[in-house]
């Protein structure tokens, strides 16, 4: 039971230690992996060079799936160069598993103190994330010489040589048993690392490695489909498409299992070595056979999976990149992306609710209040991306920048509910009722709209870039909107003593406005000061009454 054991706590630290690489290199190196692969599909050999060269770094051959479908899922490249790509994957995964099969015992002390020396230094930087990457090195390698140790243990047990023996009786058992552990070790690595080693050892014979690895293959790409299960239809076409060549690559390899282990090892003897070849070929099999025929497989998914057309939606985020999540630099940039998306449609509104006011055009108003529907949803799409993303990982730099998009987010969406109001209390006080602002009132609201409109733009430039100067003349255009507002009440209010009419029935609303517009221009000068307090410019004490709400209370 001890050595049982021993076996099933060795497994599990080869499974950690891929996953610590793994979130490592992308945590590091993501956003570079990423491009490469963008900038790698120009032509068929480059993509499947970019596929064996991310795949060979991350480890991974379902995580370089998960960035392709997103890229494709967004419109950046085809699903035919995706497709491309994973063919290149799945060979740099078997690779790795080459390396990881030659002996290098010595070589996991020596990552392991490194790499706990970088991270105990420097845990919240580059260097502790390399350390990260070490340290999960050294625990695959030393969890590749305990899986060896016990299994020979094992094996001299007459009870596990009788449970092994099961195996041996039909491949189909085989290629479901060894796809089952590669869902569950949620990596192929770890699992034709484990079946070599297990070979090597004497564990199983080498005919049954020999289908397991093929199971394993099979495994990854099911993986792979079964994590975009919930994802759009063209993020889950890639996946698809790659189970699919893994499938035609079994059903060419599987028939070759006995002459692959007769004439392999008259010329390799070393079982490790046997095992983790046929990997290797399996997948180089499936390249060659399957790169003619990409164009012909990603139609035969487009059908299987169709593309629903539907309307466009402003409140469909366009840059929530949930591959994205495992490097959060990364991530923290595609949410500000989003960011100022949702800012675009609060622009929309904001532009849109002067010409309701000038025309008393009541469609266009109710199609502008049904805007800020999709403004919330988009508003929550984004807080809930974010909060996906390990604060942990972050640096200083970057835990600053993700309170600043959460403020953002925050005041983008209370200027939505502002305009949404004001919209509606046009179309009940004004619209309705038939009533005009007096001409003087009428410039007066339209004056202070265009300067609301201009701080708008000087805002999510500010969040866009940080610039101090930038954030320094919002806060002046704060001081400004002020003393606009005081002078514009001021002027209503002897309209009002010279009996103007117009002036009289619209007092209310036009009041009201002036209010409102004063508290989105609060709103939107906000934004400036976390900016100065990161640069520790002086910034003057920010009014608690012109405040609506904390962001602690959004949240």
């Amino acid at each position: 039971m001890k050595h049982l054991l021993n076996l099933l706590a060795a497994i599990a630290l080869l499974v950690w230690g891929i996953q610590m690489v793994r979130t490592g290199i992308l945590r590091v190196f993501g956003a570079n992996l990423r491009q490469l692969i963008a900038r790698g599909v120009r032509t068929q050999l480059l993509a499947v060079f970019s596929g064996v060269g991310v795949t060979a770094v991350v480890q991974s051959s379902t995580a370089t799936a998960l960035i392709v479908s997103a890229f494709v899922g967004q419109g950046m490249i085809s699903l035919t160069a995706a497709l491309t790509v994973m063919l290149g994957a799945d060979v740099g995964s078997a690779l790795m598993a080459v390396v990881f099969s030659l002996d290098l015992s010595w070589l996991s002390p020596l990552c392991i103190f490194v790499g706990v020396v970088l991270y105990v230094a420097r845990q919240d930087g580059k260097a502790g994330r390399v350390g990260r990457v070490l340290i999960g090195l050294g625990l695959m390698l030393l969890a590749l010489r305990l899986i060896t140790e016990s299994t020979l243990v094992l094996t001299q047990s007459e009870v596990v040589r009788t449970l092994l023996m099961a195996l041996t009786s039909d491949i189909t058992l085989e290629v479901m048993t060894g796809a089952i552990l590669a869902i569950i070790s949620y990596s192929s690595l770890a699992t034709v690392l484990l079946v070599a080693t297990l070979a090597g050892s004497g564990g199983i014979p080498t005919e049954v490695a020999l289908g397991l690895v093929v199971g394993a293959n099979l495994g990854s790409g099911l993986l792979a489909v079964l994590t975009t299960m919930r994802s759009s239809i063209q993020t889950r076409q890639v996946p698809l498409g790659n189970l699919l060549f893994r499938m035609v690559a079994a059903t060419v390899m599987i028939p070759v299992i006995g002459l692959w282990h007769t004439h392999i090892q008259t010329l390799i003897p070393d079982k490790v070595s046997q095992v983790v070849l046929f990997h290797l070929a399996f997948n180089i099999m499936g390249t060659l056979l399957c790169l003619p025929i990409t164009g012909l497989v990603a139609t035969a998914v487009g059908k299987i999976l169709r593309q629903e057309e539907q309307p466009a939606s402003l409140s469909r985020p366009h840059h929530l990149d949930a591959s994205a999540l495992s490097t959060p630099s990364l991530a923290i940039s595609c949410a500000a992306r989003e960011a100022l998306h949702l800012a675009d449609l609060v622009e929309t509104m904001l532009n849109g609710l002067k010409t309701v006011w000038q025309t008393d055009d009541d469609k266009l108003g109710a199609e502008l209040r049904g805007l800020d529907d999709q403004v919330d949803s988009l508003y929550s799409a984004i807080k809930y991306y974010m909060t996906k993303i390990s604060r942990s990982e972050l640096d200083e730099a970057e835990g600053r920048r993700w309170t600043e998009i959460i403020g953002f987010t925050i005041n983008m969406e209370q200027v939505g509910d502002l305009v949404e109001r004001v919209l509606q209390d046009v179309e009940d006080k004004k619209i309705k009722k038939g009533r005009q602002f007096s001409h003087a009132g009428l410039q007066e609201i339209n004056e202070m709209h265009d300067h609301l409109v201009a701080n708008l733009r000087l805002a999510m430039s500010v969040f866009l870039t940080s610039n101090v100067r930038d954030a320094q003349k919002l806060l002046e255009e704060k001081n400004r909107f002020r003393e606009l507002e005081l002078a514009y009440a001021a002027t209503h209010l002897n309209r009002l003593a010279e009996n103007t009419i117009q002036s009289i029935e619209t007092s209310s609303l036009h009041i009201d406005i002036i209010s409102d517009l004063k508290r989105i221009n609060s709103l939107l000068c906000s934004v400036a000061y976390p900016v100065l307090e990161a640069s520790n410019a002086v910034a003057p004490l920010r009014p608690e009454a012109e405040v609506p709400s904390t962001q602690n209370d959004r949240l």
